[in-house]
């Protein structure tokens, strides 16, 4: 079988890695078995990769593709974005993602849903105002 991921992206992303100044040395990885839905294949083969950062202590764990070579690079591509995201100070698109689905499911506060019944309730009086006159 044939290498999933190009040369140039390999490449890419060792320049990438030595710009961040991250060495292979430096990375703990491990192979374990996945989990969730595959059934069989899941359940014999460890293609999950578990990569960790010692001098940081970041710790990555892929399991998107079934190839392994493939989740390594995808592991290693996943690091070097969260080791950006530390050094520049500032949340991933990821952790953005998340804090926008925990606010989208928090619960309204009490002030907040009597506010809204009042508009639904002025605007339901605004249409009634709209009908044409009942004849009699």
């Amino acid at each position: 079988m044939q290498n999933p991921i190009s040369s140039e992206k390999t490449t890419a992303l060792e320049a990438r890695m030595a710009a961040l100044g991250i060495s292979e040395c430096e990375l703990l990885e491990k192979f374990v078995r996945g989990s969730g839905a595959g059934g069989q294949k899941i359940n014999k083969t460890s293609n999950c990769v578990f990569l960790k950062h010692l001098p940081t202590g970041v710790c990555i764990k892929c399991q998107i593709d079934r190839s392994r070579e493939m989740n390594r690079f995808l592991a290693r591509r996943e690091l070097c974005d969260q080791l950006e995201s530390i050094r520049d100070g500032k949340s991933s698109a990821k952790t953005q993602a998340i804090e926008k689905m925990r606010r989208q499911k928090r619960q309204r506060s009490r002030r907040s849903k009597q506010r809204s019944v009042a508009d639904k309730r002025q605007l339901s009086q605004k249409k009634s105002l709209r009908r044409s006159p009942a004849s009699e």
